[in-house]
């Protein structure tokens, strides 16, 4: 198939999957008025590869087979292929209005890191994980399927391991081994575009000791499993006024609480099976690819939060104010340095002896705490410029009123700008900060792709200190 159309994309969600929302059972994810919104988002992805302006941003092809495929399936071989592979996501993420795709940026970063762990451990245990890995590769790029990945266990006791648990299935084990596969229960949480995607992929969430042996599981399988339970986030609204809600009432992207009810996995989809020295490399190595990925969707969030406060700042008629300016220079400073900050990775990426050319983890890992430390500061200047009509202006109703309209448009112009273009804009920068949608962007800086402090202890591990420790020495003659 390699590449499919939006048509065909939608129709392949119509599986019987077991999805709930609010209590109920969704019989239809394109059909239903919240979830059917965040299927027409991810479509973007697939709408990129037809439309003639972005189809060779969006697309390969293969010298191999001459096929086109995803550029997304590409595995990256040099810095550019890197770079190519943050062009597309940020395309995508700008058509989402800031609201990355996500149903094929995610699935590929976990095949890459599955190819690179399964190398390792078919080298050192003598296992066959590699092969399984490549076949399952194809099958999802050849059949441009969109994928979700399943990692965050729901822990219960932090300060316990899987295997300490007064609930065995607070991470997700195999609970019977057959000749043919595996048994598997337990729940995942903060599961991105289950809802809407083909393909599953499960993979540990930490590093895990020789009695957590039963918890060292990672496959894939489809969304439609018999067993497979998708439980999704009622948070944030359904949205009708794209006047009013400019981002929230066009784009969304659902999460649930994935729950594998004994769900039954075949040997040729399974890519770990009580190999419990490697979980925690195998965590590490999805969730660093993935933060480069994370990274390149963040530029178009930085981006229209420095074009919404340059814009705003004219509409009010203080952009020439020395503090404003001090703070468009902060916004632009914030934004430029987490877009050198990715390219910089790229640039000083490595080629993995799996043969794929990996982001340099330590900048990534700057980059991602770059924005993440400061997006709420961000935030927060922008609302500043922008006044308290975020969360006191009227609504679109509002202005389209026979008798109350021409009051609004005579009273909430600005310098050189009728009161439609200017409420439209506050209304844009209301959705990025005030609302849920806001809160949503602000809890992903925090906890999406690994914690602020995951992002601090891998700066502080991958930093050559012994260099500089030496340098030190050398300079107050200790050696």
């Amino acid at each position: 198939m390699a590449l499919r159309s939006v048509a065909q994309y939608q129709e392949s969600l119509r599986d019987g999957r077991e999805v709930y929302y609010r209590g109920e059972r969704v019989d239809d994810v394109t059909a239903h008025p919240v979830l059917g919104l965040a299927v027409r988002h991810a479509s973007i992805d697939y709408a990129m590869a037809e439309e003639p302006a972005t189809r060779d941003l969006a697309t390969y092809v293969d010298p191999a087979d001459g096929e086109r495929y995803s550029a997304l399936f590409k595995p990256p071989q040099n810095a550019q292929d890197l770079l190519a592979r943050t062009a597309v996501i940020e395309e995508a993420t700008r058509q989402g209005r800031t609201l990355v795709t996500l149903v094929k940026e995610i699935g590929t970063d976990c095949l890459f890191g599955l190819r690179m762990v399964a190398a390792e451990m078919d080298a050192k245990l003598g296992t066959s994980y590699a092969a399984r890995v490549q076949a399952m590769y194809r099958h999802c790029r050849d059949n441009d399927l969109a994928m979700a990945v399943a990692q965050t266990d729901v822990k219960g006791d932090r300060s316990l391991g899987p295997s300490g648990q007064a609930h065995r299935d607070y991470y997700v084990r195999i609970v019977e081994e057959r000749e043919d596969g595996v048994v598997v229960r337990g729940a995942k949480v903060h599961t991105s575009v289950t809802p809407n995607v083909n393909e599953l992929f499960v993979i540990p969430t930490r590093q895990l000791g020789e009695a957590d042996a039963d918890y060292a599981v990672a496959f894939a399988i489809p969304v439609n499993t018999e067993g497979v339970r998708l439980i999704s986030s009622g948070y944030g609204a359904h949205r009708d006024s794209a006047f009013d809600y400019p981002i929230s009432a066009q784009h969304k992207m659902m999460e649930t609480l994935t729950v594998f009810d004994d769900v039954f996995v075949p040997n040729d989809r399974i890519f770990m099976k009580g190999e419990w020295q490697f979980a925690g490399p195998l965590a590490r190595t999805f969730v660093e690819f993935h933060r480069y990925t994370a990274i390149s969707y963040k530029l178009p969030l930085v981006d229209l939060l420095c074009g919404a406060a340059h814009q705003i700042a004219e509409y009010n008629g203080i952009e020439r104010a020395s503090h404003v300016r001090d703070k468009l220079t902060w916004l632009i400073t914030y934004a430029e340095t987490l877009r050198a900050l990715t390219e910089h990775a790229a640039q000083k990426g490595a080629m993995h002896p799996a043969g794929l050319f990996v982001p340099n983890t330590m900048l990534v890992n700057m980059a991602k705490l770059h924005f993440a430390e400061n997006l709420h500061k961000a935030m927060g200047i922008v609302q500043d410029l922008a006044g308290g009509l975020l969360v006191t202006g009227p609504a679109e109703a509002d202005l389209r009123h026979p008798e109350l309209g021409h009051l609004l448009q005579h009273y909430l112009g600005g310098k050189g700008v009728e009161a439609e273009p200017r409420l439209r804009l506050l209304n844009l920068i209301s959705d990025l900060t005030t609302t849920d949608f806001g809160g949503y962007q602000a809890v992903l800086a925090i906890h999406a792709e690994g914690s602020i402090e995951a992002e601090k202890i891998t700066i502080l591990r991958e930093y050559d200190s012994a260099r500089t420790k030496a340098d030190a020495r050398w300079a107050a003659g200790i050696e």
